[in-house]
This record gives structure tokens, sequence and C-alpha cells, in this order.
């Protein structure tokens, strides 16, 4: 990570934040009622919005249906304007199907299919702009969907990521410093249990730092899952005092 100085002597980041600390997060669930299920998250500059269908008849062919539990469909996509190279992504291109992919493995992890056999969960993630942690945000924002939605889960499912820099691990990665092309990666976590939904790195670290960056990215994963508890119960709340009205 040469060049820009990402961690100045003092310990503070280039946005000013301290290693561990997170962007600023605001989050609102049920926004838009024709969904089952739905979230929009910002983690810093970065925008996601997630709905939820199901769970439902398996739609297409139904050798397709799984007789012990619910087919998860994730499918994830980026408006044409939420980075600056305006670069037109065709619907279904390899960056788009591997996230997919990605989330797909996420919530399987975490969703309770078993409880619907033969059934099919989709869950639709699109990112409005793009300023670091892509990944992470569409998985917070999808589990506040899928938690809409009233589908049960084993936990939460919260991500974040974390690099390395100067002999210490950065959390809640922006733009800049995944830029920079130093050593990240990306983790969901389930915070009760402590089990790992998925770990990805993006390049090579040595050994001796992995659990220092693993670490940072954990702890700040159990703060995301926090900020998501108080945005859940806030949100029951709301919709408690509504349905007395």
């Amino acid at each position: 990570m040469a060049g820009l100085e990402l961690l100045s002597d003092q310990g503070y980041r280039v946005d000013g934040r301290r290693a561990g600390e997170l962007r600023k997060i605001q989050a609102r669930m049920g926004v838009f009622a024709q969904a089952d299920g739905s979230a929009y998250i910002e983690q810093g500059n970065t925008k996601a919005l997630a709905v939820v269908y199901g769970p439902h008849e398996i739609r297409g062919s139904r050798a397709r249906a799984l007789p012990d539990r619910a087919l998860v469909n994730c499918q994830y996509s980026s408006a044409t304007f939420s980075t600056g190279e305006r670069k037109r992504r065709p619907h279904g291109d390899r960056k788009s199907c591997e996230m997919g992919l990605q989330l797909r493995q996420t919530f399987e992890a975490a969703i309770l299919t078993q409880l619907h056999p033969r059934s099919q969960i989709d869950i639709y993630v699109q990112v409005l702009q793009a300023d670091g942690g892509t990944y992470a945000a569409c998985v917070n924002a999808a589990t506040l969907a899928v938690l809409d939605a009233g589908i049960p889960m084993r936990d939460f499912v919260c991500a974040c990521s974390a690099g390395f820099v100067d002999g210490t691990a950065l959390a809640d990665l922006s733009h800049v410093e995944e830029a920079a092309g130093g050593p990240q990666l990306a983790l969901a976590l389930l915070p009760a249990s402590g089990q790992i939904a998925l770990l990805e790195m993006d390049s090579r670290l040595h050994e001796d730092h992995l659990d220092q960056v693993l670490e940072a990215a954990a702890q700040a994963a159990r703060d995301v899952h926090t900020l998501l508890d108080r945005v859940v119960r806030q949100h029951v709340r709301e919709a408690t005092i509504s349905l007395g009205d």
C-alpha cells in the first residue's frame, strides 16, 4: 500500500478514523411494501438495497426443488452510476455472478432452510453507490431484509472487511484503502456462535498477521451486529405502534 499515507503516525486513517473504527452506518427496514422483506443500508458512502421474496413455490422446473430444505437464490447487481467509472455492466457479468454466489453461500449458512422444504427464497441486492466494503454492505442489507420478511435464521449474519497497513489491521475499508492494493479480507460472521459464514482474501498475507486481521474483521462484524440489532428493535417498535393505531 505504497504512495498515499493510509495510516498517520498518530494512528489516524485517511478519513480520520482509528484503525478499528467503523464508518457511519444508517439503515432502514421495510422500504418496499410490495416485497416480503426489504432494507436499505449506508456504510460510509457505500449504499445498498436488498429485497426478499419467499418462501414460495419453486419457479421454473420443479426438479430444482430440494426435498429437505429451501433453495436460496441470490442475485447481485450494481447501478450504472454506483462508481465513478460509469461502466455499464451487463446483467449476469462475472463480478455479479461471483457476488451472487458468495451471498448465497453466506445465507445458506444462516437461514433455517430446513423449515421450508421444496420452496424457494429469493434475495436481490443492488449497490447504489460503491465506496468500499461492497460485499459487507450487501450482506448487512440482506440480513435486515430477511429478518423483515420474517424468515427464521440461526442468527444475524454480519459482515465487514479488514486490511493490513504498516503492521496495523484496519477494519471496514474504504474505496481508497481497497484501491491501494494491500492485503485485505471480507468476513461474514454469525455473532452469537462465532461461526464464520464466509471468509475471502483478495491478496497474500503472511500467516503471522492473519489472526490480527481476522480479529479486526470479527470485532468490526460484532460492532455491526450491535447497530443492526438496534435497527431491528426500532423497526419492531414502530410496527407495534402502527398496529396499535
